[in-house]
């Protein structure tokens, strides 16, 4: 297991000093860099409002696309287990219509 990694990021003129592991000191980087762009962009439209609440709005922007991607997954997911259920029943359909199986079966 790898050695964790001190990480520094600055957020919205914050700077935070990270723990990350592994191959994940760049990650940690790329996520505070697009956490930083969308408070800023938050803050660019939002006018005069402090900080706290810019992070406020940016959690529940990140929280919204993950409930989006969420329910996404879970259609995504239905939808695959609805299309194996099909498969296996037209398969099985298959092999009993299939004359060859029968021979071997009846042979046995």
């Amino acid at each position: 297991m790898s050695r964790p990694e001190a990480v520094r990021v600055t957020i919205y003129n914050q700077t935070y000093s990270l723990l990350a592991s592994g191959e994940e000191p760049g990650r940690v980087e790329e996520l505070a860099q697009r956490v930083d762009d969308l408070m800023r962009s938050i803050a660019t439209k939002g006018g005069n409002i402090d900080s706290t609440r810019i992070a406020v709005l940016a959690c529940l922007h990140l929280a919204d696309q993950l409930q989006t991607v969420q329910d996404d997954l879970s259609a995504l997911r239905d939808r695959v287990s609805a299309k194996a259920r099909a498969f296996a029943m037209l398969l099985d359909e298959a092999i009993e219509r299939d004359p060859s199986q029968q021979t071997q079966d009846s042979g046995e």
